[in-house]
Order: structure tokens, then C-alpha cells, then sequence
């Protein structure tokens, strides 16, 4: 299952990016901070570049301007002739693609790190492309390692056949971390501070990758989407119930055939009519009602990911 090739050299170039959704302070103001500051980011081999993804929706505390930012790293929208009337996000997911990549190309950045909260009970959550990427969950199982206590879920959200749209796909490899359950436009302490646990972990990580660390193999527990659920609707297309109290919370936890995923309005009890268990995420997340989406279903994955070996020659620090 595990097929990408790993990098060959130390990872020189890496990027963390807050704010790809404005309304998601923790990224916002870890990014805002570390612009000003930037020595946390800094390991002996390389120094990590602070980027604030989205200005505008930044300023303007909502997710985005004109269109989904974190959906528009497409083929389509980053080699489309550049129009006056080209939404906002648009504009800066070529500007993003020239500074990070571009994209599926040599020039790219090395790595990059996306941070987004959540107001779903996601609690920790690190998000990766698929599970043949070997360094993503590498590093994944290291970020685990640190807190065993604490849940740090992985999720594998790309689907057969589609092509990857994220801010952190520009890179020649990269993940998401994203952690809640926290309410759009609020900072809350407990989990910005293990957002920022976790990116030190992360760039950790890379050092110990760049200095010739081997790292053996595992067996990994994972998740992986299957597709979206929406709301029960009525006929014009407004809600006609709500996630079921039995349901709402319980991320990552099993969903069995028989089990209330909605109630509704009216007082019925809507359940899962599927043939087998899976785990919901993103239960009732506020950014996805917009795109007609109570929660995704996911399938629990065990498979085992090969050693990561040490780089041919270790790293020298950079001056």
C-alpha cells in the first residue's frame, strides 16, 4: 500500500501555513506570531518559512472571500489564464503555487504544513493525502509518539482518481494538522498551544529526518474517507432535521448499521441504513453546511508502513 518514494535528501525548503481559512485562529495567530518571530520555526539544518495563507479572509474573520481557498490547488484554476473577475482565492492559490511550488515540480517546496481547527470533536487530527505516502505517516506515528495520552488521529482524505486541491499539495509532500473542537473566530488556549506543540514535534521530525535518523517500520491505524452525508432536506432544499444527539460528537467513533444518524423536525428518528461500520467525521462541522455535508463516512485502516531509511549522508546545519 505504501509506494511513494521517500526523499533522498535532507528537506531544505519547508513551509508552515496558517490561515488558509480565515476564521480558524489558531493557525491565524500562530502564523501572525511567528512573522514577527520566526525563531521557533528554526532547527539546526533548516529554518521553517511562516505564511499566512489567506489575508483577506483573514481580516475579514471568515473562512474565505470569493471561494474555498483550500479547494482550489487544481490543475484548473492554477493554469487558467488569470481573469479580472477571478475570485479572490483564486488569484492567491497562484500566488501560493508560484511561492510554494509550483506544483508537481522540482522547484517546489520540500514540505509543507497546513493548520486548520475545527469545530467539529475532532481533537487532534493530522490529515495526509494517502496512505502510500511513507514520509507523511512516518511522520504521523512520530507526532503520536510524543503524546501517547492523547488521541492523535489520522485521517486519509483523498479519494481514488481525484486530484489533490489543498494548499499543502503545491509541495512535493506535505499534511494537515486540524484540532477542535473550537468555534470559528475564537482562540482558545488549550487547543492553540497543542497546535503549536505539535508543529515543533513536526519540524522535530524533519530535523531528526535531516541529521540521518532511521526510523523503523509500524503498523499504522487509520482513517480513510469513503464520502460525504448530507442533511435530510425538504423539498426546496432547506433542513428538515439535525444531526441526532446519539451521533453528534462522536467522531471516529463506530457508526453500526441500525444506529440514529438524524432527527428530525418533526420528531423521527433518522437511521444508518448501511450494510457495515463506519466511523463519521466531521460530525455537524459548521464550515460544511454550505456544501451540503453532516459528516463523512470513513473506514478504519490497520496496514503496515515500511522503514524509513537514513539519508546517505547526514546533514550539515545551515550557517
Amino acid at each position: 500500500m505504501c509506494s511513494l518514494p521517500v526523499p533522498r535528501e535532507p528537506l531544505r525548503r519547508v513551509a508552515v501555513t496558517g490561515g488558509t481559512h480565515g476564521n480558524e485562529m489558531s493557525g491565524v495567530y500562530l502564523a501572525r506570531h511567528w512573522l514577527r518571530d520566526p525563531s521557533e520555526l528554526q532547527r539546526p539544518s533548516f529554518s521553517a518559512m511562516p505564511v499566512l495563507a489567506n489575508p483577506e479572509a483573514t481580516a475579514a474573520c471568515r473562512r474565505y472571500v470569493g471561494r474555498d481557498l483550500n479547494r482550489t490547488f487544481t490543475s484548473t484554476f492554477l493554469t487558467a489564464r488569470a481573469t479580472p473577475d477571478d475570485p479572490y482565492e483564486v488569484t492567491r492559490a497562484r500566488e501560493l503555487n508560484q511561492l510554494l511550488g509550483p506544483k508537481a515540480s522540482g522547484r517546489a517546496f520540500d514540505f509543507v504544513l497546513d493548520l486548520h481547527n475545527t469545530t467539529a470533536n475532532m481533537g487532534s487530527c493530522l490529515i495526509a493525502e494517502a496512505a502510500h505516502n511513507i514520509f507523511a505517516m512516518h511522520m504521523c506515528h512520530h507526532l503520536q509518539l510524543q503524546s501517547p495520552e492523547l488521541p492523535c488521529r489520522v485521517f486519509l482524505y483523498q479519494l481514488p482518481g481525484v486530484e489533490t486541491y489543498s494548499v499543502d499539495s503545491v509541495a512535493k509532500n506535505g499534511m494537515a494538522l486540524e484540532l477542535g473542537p473550537q468555534p470559528q473566530g475564537v482562540l482558545r488556549a488549550d487547543i492553540f498551544l497543542r497546535m503549536r506543540a505539535l508543529v515543533a514535534a513536526a519540524l522535530d521530525f524533519i530535523e531528526l529526518f535531516n541529521q540521518g535518523t532511521a526510523f523503523p517500520a509500524f503498523e499504522m491505524e487509520a482513517y480513510r474517507t469513503l464520502g460525504a452525508v448530507d442533511f435530510p432536506r425538504t423539498d426546496d432544499g432547506g433542513l428538515a432535521g439535525f444531526v441526532h444527539p446519539q451521533l453528534q460528537d462522536q467522531d471516529f467513533q463506530p457508526l453500526r448499521p441500525g444506529a440514529p444518524i438524524f432527527q428530525m423536525f418533526s420528531g423521527e428518528d433518522v437511521l444508518y441504513e448501511g450494510d457495515s461500520t463506519v466511523y463519521p467525521v466531521f460530525i455537524n462541522e459548521a464550515a460544511y453546511y454550505e456544501k451540503g455535508t453532516a459528516f463523512f463516512q470513513t473506514e478504519k485502516l490497520t496496514f503496515s508502513v515500511p522503514a524509513l531509511p537514513a539519508l546517505a549522508s547526514a546533514s550539515t546545519p545551515t550557517p
